[in-house]
């Protein structure tokens, strides 16, 4: 087929007929594309064949060569990349059909981490046509000797769910590779697939990356670059047929290809006749409203934020289902065997709904879902459009979404959010710096695959968009952290990872043990200490037990998955909790097992929860729930109550404009609150609190603790706080010297600073010959490291990675600063006799938080008599 040949080649073109389809125009233009050798980044809609599209190009120029026959000498041609290890699984299968039913000569197999070793070393030996992978495994590839040799031949990358990897610790890691294979194959086009995307310029510079190494005569898609003023934007035609691709110009062409939109989709928000609570997320007045939702459709995916929540709601969901339906559990933490079992039962239609994590989020498809539901606020739009597309793979036929909000203040982001997919309208992550400790790994996995030169080195990281703008300074230190530990380590012969040939100048591991250690720990994702969940059973009696009738002991039986281990560490023999669906008594450990029995009609037990569980809010949807509140018009199709409680809150106290941050102070009982409404998200909240009690504490207040919700922040004392300087209070140089002296004494720091040293590599987990290691001994190393470097070399490296990561992930340093920027001069105080309806939902948030050096304090609130008051 030529490249400017707008139709299939016959045997393609038969098969699509043969299924009753007719190409799209989108699936056409990338074929168009791929076969000159062009990049693209294709936007298209769940259920427009994207991923179907992404492989064609690469079906049809492999056609010829199948023809040869069985003898003719594999050679990686494709590379597929997915974030998930089930996605692609998933996608593997799906594209056995067309190969198998066009009689293709082709091998394409699959390698995730839960590939066999004799495989994973076969497809090393003897390259698949087409491999199916996640980005751990690329980075893998890359540190194995002969990996040149391996990806020499390679023609295409396709990166599914691309938008999921890019502003990501992975997706630093994933460009830094990619710019690896540019070296090595040249020749090679990169197609993204992606159903969200918000700065479509921003995602197209990452997947084609910045100008090519200058040892290369050319970068991948045929040499086109991308800048911020050359980016065209090619636009899908919607005709059978395809005009010939312009030419391309000297600094770069248009890489973008958008799908038509498609249907679109109905999303309803819960408008329940049940009370609708003033704060929690537990959601439980939903839940009978839900369910009768799941009985009028065939599946239901029931999506929630967090792995306990889907706990919580698949046991409600359980304690109303009179009807018996067949409603299954789907999180991270259940047993991987558990999972595939749910899978499979949705793509046979033996199920009616599943409660799901984020798990489900990406392009799987399970089968035809009916509805999906969101319980508690989405806290982005992005997010839920990705979910919504999980319902629905048709693309003519709406996908239907039911918004469940567990709280009032939910209700406004729900309603946010609905109003926002109507407009199309999306939220996305900025555009990231590449982070440091990323780039110190890679760095180490260039030196286990073959040596390399410093200066090569640098320009092709710096062709990687996340490091577009990388000193050279700061590269030769990534180099020097690898080669000694910098400064303040290099006596220490451990951290002599890589060495440099005298002769060529060239850099290489140590030896193969320090080789082998660094591809045993690759990858970027930091695992949390996970202890195994097992039902036990007695064991089986002995004929030489000295007793016939003495008790057997408990051993260890069947995996339910797996739960992190300081939750555990909380727990007594005798406590019960939820876990995988079903109310578990913790009987002991016992190694890396936690024994449990069922408990069925235990009462109150525990719920586990997880590190990093929670999404914020999106500062976009932040912004539409300000305007909301200030907009008479929309708050008339709020629910009564809701309206109710706006109006009261205008009566008692104020409702703030978008740009105004409303402070509001009152006594309760003996103490004293400051309760102020940014409406930034947790995270930001909870380091505006740290700062803020901090500054209270300097001018006599004495603050006791504050408390952070996604909407609100508020501090509690003994003084009354009424007659604050707020103008002062909040000004913005808290950023500074108040924000450096916190994070000193903060055990934050230590925390980043040994999840960056395990990612650079400093600390390893595993190590040939010797057991994993613990978190406490990762922890200890950790700590023992950052003290030496806190006090000889406070800007190294990783410290400053450290720094890096608390300011982005645990601190939202970038949203504070913008909230303390738009809030200045636009504060309004109001000093109340007592606490507002707006007030009343902070007051009620659990997680509260202690003030360091303080007692945790403790405040059991009336909820019923802290509502009358808020309402009086």
């Amino acid at each position: 087929m030529d490249a400017g040949d707008p139709m299939l080649p016959p045997l393609f073109a038969d098969w699509f007929a043969s299924r009753g389809w007719t190409p799209r125009a989108h699936q056409l233009e990338l074929v168009q594309r791929g076969l000159a050798g062009r990049s693209t980044l294709l936007i298209a809609p769940t259920g427009a064949g994207k991923t179907l599209a992404g492989f064609l190009p690469s079906l049809i120029e492999l056609a010829p060569l199948a023809d040869q026959g069985p003898r003719r000498p594999h050679r990686l041609h494709t590379l597929y990349i997915s974030p998930l290890k089930a996605l692609t699984t998933d996608v593997a299968r799906n594209l056995e059909a067309p190969v198998r039913e066009m009689k293709l000569d082709l091998r394409l197999e699959a390698r995730t981490g839960d590939t066999p070793p004799h495989r994973r070393q076969r497809q090393r030996a003897y390259p698949p046509d087409i491999l199916l992978t996640t980005p751990e495994q690329v980075c893998l590839l890359i540190a194995s000797e002969h990996a040149r040799v391996f990806f020499a031949d390679l023609k295409a990358v396709v990166i599914d769910e691309i938008h999921a990897l890019a502003p990501t610790k992975r997706g630093d890691l994933l460009a830094l590779a990619l710019a690896r294979l540019a070296r090595w194959a040249p020749q090679h086009r990169r197609v993204g697939l992606s159903a969200t995307v918000a700065d479509e310029a921003d995602l197209a510079r990452w997947l084609v990356g910045s100008t090519p190494p200058p040892s290369e005569g050319r970068g991948p898609g045929g040499g086109e670059t991308l800048s911020e003023a050359k980016l065209a934007v090619m636009r899908t035609r919607q005709t059978s047929r395809i005009a010939p691709p312009p030419s391309p110009s000297p600094r770069g062409e248009g890489v973008i290809v958008r799908a038509p939109p498609g249907a679109q989709p109905i999303v309803d928000v819960l408008d329940s006749d049940a009370r609708i609570p003033w704060a929690g997320h537990t959601a439980r007045h939903v839940i009978p409203d839900v369910y009768e939702a799941i009985k009028r459709v065939k599946l239901a995916l029931v999506f929630v934020n967090t792995r306990a929540q889907s706990e919580l709601v698949f046991q409600e969901l359980w304690r109303v289902n009179d009807d018996a339906l067949p409603i299954a559990l789907h999180h991270g933490s259940l047993d991987v065997q558990q999972r595939r079992k749910v899978e499979a039962a949705m793509a046979r239609g033996d199920l009616r709904a599943v409660v799901c994590t984020s798990t489900l989020d990406l392009g799987i498809d399970w089968g035809d879902v009916d509805l999906v539901i969101q319980v508690g606020a989405p806290k982005g739009c992005a997010r839920l459009v990705q979910r919504i597309g999980r319902a629905n793979h048709r693309l003519d036929e709406p996908s239907r979404a039911l918004l469940a909000p567990s709280n009032r203040f939910e209700v406004l982001e729900c309603r946010a959010a609905q109003d926002a997919v109507a407009e199309g309208a999306l939220d996305g992550a900025a555009p990231r710096v590449g982070a440091l400790d990323c780039l110190a790994q890679h760095i180490m996995g260039c030196a286990c695959g073959e040596p390399f030169d410093a200066d090569e080195l640098y320009a092709e990281v710096i062709s990687a968009a996340p490091y577009a703008d990388l000193p050279r300074a700061q590269f030769d230190r990534a180099v020097d952290l690898v080669a000694t530990g910098g400064y303040a380590l290099r006596s220490y012969d451990r951290y002599r990872r890589i060495v440099q040939d005298p002769h060529t100048g060239r850099w290489r591991a140590r030896n193969a043990s320090v080789a082998q250690q660094h591809r045993m720990n690759v990858g970027a994702i930091i695992e949390a200490d996970m202890l195994n969940v097992r039902l036990a059973h007695r064991a089986a009696a002995r004929a030489t037990a000295a007793k016939a009738d003495a008790p057997r002991p408990l051993v260890p039986g069947r995996r339910l998955g797996q739960i992190e281990e300081w939750f555990i560490e909380g727990l007594t023999p005798g406590d019960t909790f939820i876990f995988a669906g079903q109310i578990l008594r913790f009987v002991g450990l016992r190694e890396d097992d936690v024994l449990t029995v069922p408990a069925p009609g235990a009462q109150e037990p525990s719920i586990p929860s997880y590190a990093g569980g929670k999404f914020p809010l999106s500062t976009f949807l932040a912004e539409r729930v300000r305007q909301m509140l200030h907009d008479p018009k929309r708050q008339k199709t709020l629910p009564p109550q809701v309206r109710e409680w706006i109006k009261f809150q205008k009566k008692r106290s104020v409702v703030p404009a978008p740009e105004q941050m409303l402070i509001e102070t009152f006594p309760r009982g003996p103490k004293n609150y400051l309760v102020c409404y940014p409406f930034e998200g947790r995270l930001a909240h909870q380091t505006l609190g740290m700062l803020i009690t901090r500054r209270l504490e300097r001018i006599g207040k004495h603050p006791l603790g504050f408390l952070a919700s996604e909407y609100a922040m508020a501090v509690w004392g003994l003084e009354p706080m009424g007659d604050v300087d707020f103008a002062r209070l909040f000004d913005e140089d808290m950023m500074g010297d108040d924000l450096e002296a916190w994070l000193a004494e903060s055990a934050l720091m230590k925390r980043t600073f040994r999840n960056c040293a395990v990612i650079a590599g400093m600390i390893e987990r595993r190590a040939p010959g010797e057991a994993k290691k613990t978190g406490r001994q990762v922890t200890f190393s950790a700590d023992l490291i950052y003290d030496v470097l806190k006090q000889y070399e406070p800007d190294h490296l990783l410290v400053q990675a450290a720094f890096a990561d608390a300011g982005e992930g645990y601190l939202d340093l970038k949203r504070l600063g913008a909230l303390l920027k738009r809030v200045k001069d636009r504060i309004v105080h109001k000093d109340l006799p007592h606490v507002s309806p707006f007030g009343a939902p902070v007051m009620l948030e659990l997680g509260r938080v202690p003030i360091q050096g303080q007692a945790e304090d403790a405040i059991l609130e009336d909820a019923a008599a802290l509502i009358a008051e808020a309402m009086s």
